[in-house]
This record gives C-alpha cells, sequence and structure tokens, in this order.
C-alpha cells in the first residue's frame, strides 16, 4: 500500500529549471526521458529533501511524497520511502518517468506481456545503487520495484504528468502468472 502525501513544493530550484527546459523541449517520451535523466543526474538532491521523520519511512507501505508539481500539469516530482522489504505491485504507467537513488538500493525487476496475455515474462533485472538515475517511458514500463537492503532506500521520481491531480503514476497493476526468464 502506499500513501500520496499532500504537495508542498520543495524541490531544489535547479533542478525545476532543469526539468523544465528538458519537457519544454517537447521531445517523444522516450527522449523527454533521457533529457530530464540527464538534468536528473546533474541536480540529483540528497535525502535531506524530506523530513527526518518523512525518511523514517511507514510500516504499513512505501510512501509517495510529492515534493513538486508544475503548474501547467507537464512534470511531477515525487520522493519516494521504502522501509526493508516494501515492494509495488507489478505495474505501468501513464507517462514517462525517471528516478534517482538517494539513499541505499532499489531493486527493479522487469516484465512483458506473454504473446497470448495471460501471463508475464520477466525480462530484466537491475539493482540501482545511490546516485544511479534511470528512466523509461510506455511502452515497455512493466515493473516491480522493491527494497531488499536492510535499511531505509529512499528515491527520487519525475513523471511526465501531475500525479497530484491523477491520483497516482500507476496506469494499470497486473496480476497476472509470472514465468521465469529461459537461461539462456
Amino acid at each position: 500500500m502506499t500513501t500520496i502525501s499532500p504537495v508542498r513544493t520543495r524541490c531544489p530550484g535547479e533542478l525545476i529549471t532543469a526539468i523544465r527546459q528538458a519537457t519544454h523541449r517537447h521531445a517523444d517520451w522516450q527522449q523527454t526521458a533521457v533529457l530530464v535523466a540527464d538534468q536528473l543526474r546533474r541536480h540529483l538532491p540528497g535525502p535531506e529533501i524530506l523530513t527526518e521523520q518523512e525518511r523514517a519511512g511507514d510500516p504499513d507501505g512505501y510512501r509517495c511524497h510529492v515534493v513538486h508539481a508544475e503548474p501547467d500539469g507537464s512534470f511531477s516530482v515525487t520522493v519516494m520511502v521504502w522501509r526493508p522489504g516494501q515492494v509495488t505491485p507489478i505495474h505501468d504507467h501513464v507517462t514517462w518517468c525517471v528516478f534517482g537513488v538517494l539513499q541505499g538500493v532499489e531493486y527493479e525487476e522487469l516484465y512483458a506481456v506473454g504473446e497470448d496475455g495471460s501471463y508475464l515474462r520477466e525480462v530484466g533485472r537491475s539493482q540501482n545503487v545511490t546516485g544511479e538515475v534511470s528512466g523509461f517511458a510506455p511502452p515497455g514500463d512493466i515493473h516491480r520495484v522493491r527494497n531488499c537492503g536492510d535499511d531505509v532506500a529512499i528515491s527520487v521520481h519525475v513523471y511526465g504528468a501531475d500525479i497530484t491531480r491523477l491520483g497516482s503514476s500507476v496506469r494499470r497493476t497486473y496480476d497476472l502468472p509470472v514465468i521465469a526468464p529461459v537461461p539462456g
């Protein structure tokens, strides 16, 4: 279970300006994710973007703190806090997303829908450590994220929509059987 906290613009101004410049180039979603990821690498904030209490996380599920919602709705910046063992459902997104790990390690599993639509096939895994930045855009963004570490993990996420208006960045959750990847 995740909870989205109320929006308070408290994101570093240079990061907001850089994201704004990248999104105003009006590239396609894949290219926008690349442009925003480049800017996030240059302006990655630290975990102190959240209060000490927020950084502790919530025992009931990972937390999503909105730290900026662009007034024109073109992007949002959130900070996710994951206690050890917390995990998202398998899901995809309504728009492009870029993320950077501020503290700890996030483990991500990537999936594709099987040919007949009745199952998911695992197509990749990654372990993202502090300082790493990555991004993606639909289609092909089905994934699950978890904190497999012993400490709290914190990551910043930039979405190409105002999730305070949408309520979430998730387009769909998947409750299909998962087929392990074929070795090879």
